[in-house]
């Protein structure tokens, strides 16, 4: 496995693998890897190409209040666990290299950006898709993997992508769960003992809204009731925003059909957590 830091040494190690008739596969992180990212990586090594892995906690999508600063990093151990999964290139540019002066050009999306982590988290994905069409640029992958546990960003890409004619194919990974069923984030890190048995209601919920829906309910109020109800068990836990959403534009939906998707985050503490549940998938 080879890492590289500067966008010259990036361009010069994919030259040549595209000269041995390699497909560029990438997957892009912030670092602090868990289980999550490492399913990305399987996905993208079971399609039979010349792995990237980005490492680059992105200051674009960070809010002047959220946790850029503390945000976790452990590049050593990041490095250890792509190399056991048998990376080809991990690309760790400092700050400077990606942002070589103060940023004013952005991706911005008008439309699906009004509903969700959107409304809560202004400019967030404004960065977000600022930074992936960056290393879409620089890295020209075949296909790209993105976690489904971020859906409004995977949702948000894939139009982004669509929209700017990029060759990339976008490919969705399911959620990575611990054991209990939270779903994996670095974010986890952050959470005491206490908190973490309290972050399970966002699991909890989303199952007892599933068993609802399975018994012939199909309105939406009363399926975010469900998960009301069951959250308001677990103290700790404040639901930021819960509700349905149409695959097709992120907008809410009254009527639930097999395809929605739920969506849902919280606060235990002061840490924020997200999670979903596509319609007719399993729990």
């Amino acid at each position: 496995m080879k890492t590289v830091k500067t966008i010259k040494e990036l361009h010069s190690a994919l030259n040549l693998a595209r000269r041995k008739g390699s497909k560029i596969h990438f997957v892009p992180t912030m670092g602090y890897l868990h289980e999550g990212h490492l399913e990305l990586v399987r996905a993208a090594k079971k399609d039979k190409g010349f792995v990237v892995v980005s490492i680059f906690v992105n200051p674009l999508q960070f809010g002047p209040k959220e946790d850029l600063a503390q945000y976790p990093r452990n590049l050593k151990r990041d490095k250890k666990l792509l190399e056991q999964e048998g990376v080809n290139l991990v690309f760790c540019p400092p700050v400077k290299e990606i942002y070589p002066e103060p940023n004013s050009t952005y991706i911005t999306e008008e439309e699906s950006t009004q509903y969700w982590c959107g409304k809560f988290r202004p400019g967030h994905f404004k960065g977000v898709l600022t930074v992936v069409a960056k290393f879409f640029q620089l890295v020209q992958p075949d296909a790209a993997y993105f976690g489904q546990k971020d859906f409004q960003q995977f949702f948000l890409i894939s139009k982004m992508a669509q929209n700017l004619f990029f060759k990339t194919k976008i490919k969705r990974v399911p959620t990575v769960r611990e054991e209990d069923g939270l779903a994996m984030s670095s974010r986890n890190s952050y959470l005491s003992s206490t908190q973490r048995k309290q972050a399970l209601g966002l699991i909890e919920g989303l199952r007892a809204m599933q068993f609802t829906y399975l018994s012939g309910i199909k309105d939406a109020s009363e399926l975010k009731r469900v998960m009301q109800k069951v959250v308001k068990s677990t103290k700790q836990l404040k639901i930021q925003y819960m509700g349905v959403a149409s695959q097709k534009d992120l907008s809410p939906v009254k009527k639930v059909k097999e395809g929605d998707v739920v969506l849902v985050a919280g606060f235990v503490g002061k840490t924020r957590l997200i999670d979903n549940w596509i319609i007719g998938d399993k729990l």
